[in-house]
């Protein structure tokens, strides 16, 4: 569990994002956190030097799309990095563990078989006040977090 702030990160650490393009992958379901991951992931990209034509978004319907949605964004668009945003909530089935796993996997997979990075932006929490507190809340906001992963690697995968 987190406990320290998502947001926060040495801006004079992280390299220029200006000519990087990025790609994000958002889930539609539990839109109101997936859309506060990827307001803070935008954010941070555009006040890390990303022009805005140099964000490429897709939707998909939820976090298990997440992979293909990825996987067709490597394929059909020329990007520098991918963020996949999702939110997975634990609720009283197994569903959960295998939505889990199976994005994890999925994710760490296209890491292996791309030459691109995929930044893994999934709240895998029990309870909808933890994503909350992930997405913007007390802990500061994942998205954040992911952008400024999606940038160090875009610039480490150029060198």
């Amino acid at each position: 569990m987190a406990t320290t702030n998502l947001s926060a990160y040495e801006k004079n650490a992280v390299p220029s994002a200006k000519g990087v393009r990025f790609g994000l992958v958002v889930s539609e379901w539990n839109a109101d956190i997936t859309e506060n991951l990827f307001k803070g992931a935008h954010q941070t990209l555009l006040e890390n030097g990303a022009l805005p034509q140099d964000i490429l978004r897709w939707n998909v319907p939820g976090s298990f799309e997440l992979i293909y949605g990825c996987k067709k964004m490597i394929q059909t668009e020329q990007l520098d990095a991918i963020i996949a945003i999702g939110n997975v909530i634990q609720g009283e089935t197994k569903h959960f563990d295998f939505v889990c796993e199976g994005v994890t996997q999925g994710i760490k997979d296209l890491n292996l078989q791309y030459e691109l990075p995929v930044i893994f932006c999934v709240l895998t929490d029990q309870h909808k006040q933890q994503s909350i507190d992930r997405s913007g809340g007390r802990l500061g906001n994942k998205g954040v977090e992911s952008a400024i992963a999606a940038i160090k690697m875009a610039a480490l995968n150029a060198s």
